[in-house]
């Protein structure tokens, strides 16, 4: 729902609620959470959460989406901290260099507590909004640098949104992405985690 905001949906986004702005605030209010690292590998720009989140001393905002589509909204650049244009680098080899280089710059920069991960998947090939060319194991090890960022090298805890994706073969992709997380960085599901608590 990445195009939404506080004051409304975003009219052409297919965007409902403003669902990342609801974490920072909840998380901030009921937790205490104060530097919000947010994470948007959506193929699209993240307009809503960016103008939700101006402030830069308790959000950043990292947001790797191709240039030459919707939305291109010039008010909500203003948002984004690290501001990377996708289509540079359209395929897997070429996008995971480049994340590989700027998110740990993000990570040690801001120094976060908590990271918001939108883990778009319209950025695959043949998707017909997203217009890059990532294949689905490239999605997979994508997904798995984020969270060994996060969990591993900086301790902090994280949580993944699912985003655009406009193909038949985003789901399976996203299934077997989050397999993988779940093997190797041994996460709980729900009922696992009743279960730990409850012994």
């Amino acid at each position: 729902m990445h195009h939404a905001h506080s004051k409304g949906g975003w009219k052409a986004g297919m965007s409902v609620y403003p669902d990342i702005t609801f974490i920072t605030h909840y998380m901030e209010r009921w937790y205490g959470y104060k530097r919000f690292l947010i994470v948007d590998l959506d193929a699209h720009q993240g307009n809503g959460h960016a103008r939700d989140h101006m402030n830069r001393i308790k959000y950043c905002i990292f947001d790797m989406y191709n240039h030459e589509i919707y939305p291109s909204d010039d008010y909500a650049k203003q948002g984004i901290t690290y501001d990377i244009d996708a289509s540079l680098c359209p395929d897997d080899e070429s996008y995971l260099a480049k994340l590989r280089e700027m998110l740990p710059i993000a990570f040690n920069e801001f120094n976060p507590d908590f990271v918001i991960y939108n883990a778009g998947t319209d950025c695959m090939n043949n998707d017909p909004l997203g217009h890059l060319q990532m294949t689905d194991q490239g999605i997979i090890r994508r997904d798995e640098f984020v969270f060994k960022l996060a969990l591993e090298v900086h301790k902090v805890p994280i949580v993944m949104l699912l985003s655009g994706g406009f193909c038949h073969v985003n789901a399976p992709c996203i299934a077997q992405s989050i397999a993988n997380l779940k093997t190797k960085f041994n996460l709980n599901t729900a009922g696992e985690e009743r279960k730990l608590l409850s012994d």
